[in-house]
């Protein structure tokens, strides 16, 4: 398949972002804006353009020009308008989160597997310079092993009505976490605290803790109440240690050689062991220079390549499934008030179109 003809289903707030990065990835032919009120995805084409307009799904699905679509309505909407689409033999791609359950992703990554069809998630940080640059670094062993992530995401931000804070925000962390691990680095366990003092009736302010295997643990906090806009990460390894700073477009990335040393006391002489076996280790710190690129133009030129090179995306359809799972754990932390709780879920190692 050469060009692919995409519709882009629903016009609000992150569908005329789709539209835009569409209609500028070579390789695609933006053949429909769709949403229930026609005007409004009119008004967001412009008057001039060529794009179609519908209001009804089902004539957008019908019409063979279409291979693929672009999902940005609300998440409660993603089941039955991505089940359509793939029924229709169509690849979608799907905002974040996959769905509104772990149980409704599950469908939607079995229904794409049966039919052979790319099911991407978009992610778009995963798709970012930095992330490119954390990921290659991180599963390329250039930070030794991976010990702990913390991530901060806290900005005084829009209360969601029907999700906390956790379901709102945690997710782009998540989707980072997972894409930048290791092979064979996987959450097992999970634990959640909240808080509520706002009275808006769900968790404001939150702390996500993720056991992962081989004793490393990841932490994340969100929060729409911080009148501060904080997006930080720390990555820590064995060798050294990365910070990313989302909010310093100058220097996004620092690398830290950096750390803790142990010394295991058989290696040590006798009138050493008596003296601490941990020692601090002060090297140099690298600053990486990134290019500045639209994370969602990478997100549009990955569905394509997917779909042509029939792969599996690097946001596929397993990855936002283990996303779910993971928040699915964290509510159930939260109403155990903190417990740990195991992610469960399907085997998450092979892509939805191995």
């Amino acid at each position: 398949m050469g060009t692919i003809g995409l519709a882009v289903i629903g016009a609000g707030y992150w569908g005329p972002n789709l539209v835009r990065n569409a209609q500028a990835t070579p390789g695609l032919r933006l053949e429909y804006l769709c949403d229930l009120d026609a005007d409004r995805a009119r008004r967001v084409l412009g008057e001039y353009s060529t794009v179609k307009v519908s209001d009804s799904l089902d004539e957008v699905l019908a019409d063979p020009a279409v291979h693929a679509v672009a999902i940005a309505t609300p998440a409660k909407t993603h089941l039955p308008v991505a089940m359509a689409a793939l029924e229709a033999g169509k690849h979608v791609l799907v905002e974040k989160p996959l769905a509104a359950t772990y149980a409704e992703g599950k469908q939607l990554v079995d229904a794409a597997d049966a039919r052979g069809l790319t099911l991407m998630l978009d992610h778009t940080y995963c798709y970012t310079p930095a992330v490119a640059h954390l990921r290659e670094l991180v599963q390329g062993g250039g930070i030794g092993s991976v010990q702990y992530l913390d991530s901060v995401r806290i900005n005084l931000g829009l209360v969601q009505p029907d999700v906390d804070v956790l379901w709102d925000l945690a997710p782009h962390d998540l989707s980072i976490f997972l894409s930048i691990l290791p092979d064979g680095v996987q959450p097992l366990s999970v634990a959640a605290h909240g808080s509520d003092p706002i009275g808006a009736g769900r968790a404001c302010v939150a702390h996500l803790t993720i056991e992962l295997t081989g004793g490393a643990m990841a932490h994340v906090h969100v929060n729409w109440l911080s009148p501060t806009k904080i997006r930080t990460m720390v990555i820590g390894g064995s060798a050294r240690t990365v910070v990313w700073d989302d909010l310093n477009p100058t220097q996004r990335l620092s690398i830290y050689d950096r750390g803790v040393d142990r010394t295991e006391a058989a290696d040590m002489g006798d009138d050493k062991r008596a003296q601490t076996i941990v020692s601090y280790r002060v090297g140099d710190m690298v600053a990486p220079a990134l290019p500045e690129k639209e994370a969602l133009r990478a997100v549009m030129a990955e569905f394509h390549a997917a779909i042509t090179e029939k792969r599996a995306p690097l946001t596929d359809g397993r990855s936002g499934l283990q996303v779910l799972s993971i928040l699915e754990a964290a509510s159930a932390s939260l109403s155990q008030g903190g417990a740990f709780m195991p992610v469960l879920g399907a085997d998450f190692t092979e892509g939805v179109n191995a």
